[in-house]
């Protein structure tokens, strides 16, 4: 018998998340096209009303791509809300269907090259980014393993609740981030593993490498991880064909010198991997973190309005 939530989830605080949840689960019924207008809508409706997520977005594409024209950044921050809004549907829809469902939906490439990773017994660190359809794509990577992915709590305690609920129905077990003993364990078990070092922790257990040619605090959990049990690497990118309604998920081996022993250089081959997959859909990358927060000099100087 399912255990019922904490009397406390029903405070008033609560109501917007069970208003968003409830929505959710009723959109998700609906045709996928008018998923898609709304998502639209929604996108614009971010845009306009989350003044501080817009700078956030607005500062990392002018950092990252700075060859864009003023005209152009501001079409691609709507698009990163489009994206965004779109993202955490696809997430409800991946909470509430079986994973087949998509199953014609996507190109899985480079699923060979995780075969014989895993033939190894050594467990698999699939090295990812942080994608707007981030929740979706645990559900297209679980049609072809069992996964165990890495993630950070949301400060929300409802919402989390949710979402670990969701993720499980995908996945074979989810791990904080913190707790990098269960992450070992988890590989020494044979198991898959999902990873990102693509978000700013500070600058413990970080170095300082580009990032899209930006100066990014970057872990080096992935080099550690990889000494813990030799495990092997592979990257793992998706991406959505918006015209089409499709995905493409690639794995792919980690880029040539990883590891090196070396754990700056390891950082900064992992940066160049993830931006070369970022780039062939920059604006489904989650730029509405702060990726580049923490800089030798202080932390949020370059966020500063």
């Amino acid at each position: 018998m399912e255990n019922k939530l904490p009397t406390h989830f029903y405070h008033p605080k609560y109501w917007p998340v069970w208003l968003l949840v409830g929505s959710m689960y009723l959109l998700v019924r609906l045709p996928w096209s008018v998923q898609k207008g709304l998502a639209k809508g929604l996108g614009f409706l971010l845009y306009t009303l989350a003044g501080k997520r817009r700078r956030i977005v607005k500062k990392n594409l002018e950092l990252c791509f700075p060859e864009w024209h003023q005209e152009e950044q501001r079409k691609r921050v709507k698009e990163v809300f489009y994206h965004n809004a779109l993202g955490m549907i696809e997430a409800f829809n991946a909470y509430h269907y079986p994973p087949e469902k998509f199953h014609s939906k996507v190109e899985i490439r480079g699923a060979e090259l995780l075969e014989k990773a895993k033939a190894k017994g050594k467990g698999v660190i699939l090295v990812g980014a942080h994608y707007s359809h981030l929740d979706f794509g645990a559900a297209l990577i679980s049609l072809v393993s069992d996964v165990i992915v890495i993630y950070r709590p949301n400060n929300n305690l409802l919402m989390d609740h949710f979402i670990l609920k969701g993720r499980k129905n995908i996945l074979k077990d989810v791990i904080p981030r913190d707790n990098m003993r269960a992450v070992i364990r988890a590989l020494k078990n044979e198991n898959v593993v999902w990873y990102p070092p693509d978000q700013d922790y500070g600058e413990k257990h970080s170095v300082y490498v580009p990032f899209f040619g930006v100066n990014a605090a970057t872990i080096t959990a992935t080099s550690r991880l990889v000494k813990f049990n030799d495990s092997p690497v592979l990257m793992l990118s998706y991406r959505r064909d918006d015209d089409n309604d499709c995905y493409t998920m690639e794995f792919e081996a980690p880029p040539e010198g990883f590891p090196s022993g070396d754990e700056r250089k390891d950082a900064e081959l992992i940066n160049q991997a993830l931006e070369h997959n970022i780039r062939k859909a920059p604006t489904q990358y989650m730029w509405t973190h702060r990726r580049f927060k923490t800089q030798p000099d202080g932390k949020g100087k370059l966020y500063k309005a």
